[in-house]
């Protein structure tokens, strides 16, 4: 290899180390700060369960569970929703009043793609400032569901619009 290959590829590794070195002592910094504030992150308080904990729940009559699908309409076509679910419009901006349950201690379930996706958790968070009590995040996603050989419902688009 040539020293012109070499002086560039040490060129490119130190300016990415550079860029790693920043992100990672900006996310350091913003946690201090949050803790020197006296303002610690505040814990979701909603519970995260498994496909077979989800499964379950759909399997008992008397769970009552409100399953709510917070994927975009690109993976919904692709991967499908789980047999029942209710599709949000938005992870942020779904119409809490008329999407959601009247009864606050309704038993909600959200999902998402997969255990990386956070979707499901803003729209459990926005269920939870509304006051609902028993809020839960399936983070296994739809992605988790399929892999388990759970079956799933291939929406129309206009159902998808509708909620």
């Amino acid at each position: 290899m040539s020293i012109y290959l070499r002086a560039r590829r040490s060129v490119v590794l130190a300016i990415v180390g550079a860029i790693v070195l920043s992100a990672t002592a900006s996310a350091f910094a913003f946690d201090i700060g949050s803790i020197l504030n006296n303002k610690p992150k505040e814990p979701d308080k909603f519970a995260l369960i498994r496909v077979d904990n989800l499964a379950s729940l759909m399997a008992n009559p008397n769970s009552h569970v409100n399953i709510y699908d917070a994927n975009g309409w690109g993976l919904r076509s692709s991967a499908g929703v789980i047999p029942g679910a209710h599709l949000l419009s938005s992870d942020d901006k779904y119409d809490v009043a008329t999407t959601l349950p009247p009864d606050k201690s309704a038993k909600l379930v959200f999902y998402c793609a997969d255990p990386q996706c956070t979707a499901s958790h803003e729209a459990a968070r926005r269920a939870i400032a509304a006051g609902y009590t028993d809020v839960s995040v399936m983070s296994d996603g739809i992605w988790g569901w399929v892999a388990a050989g759970k079956p799933v419902e291939h929406p129309k688009l206009q159902e998808s619009k509708n909620s």
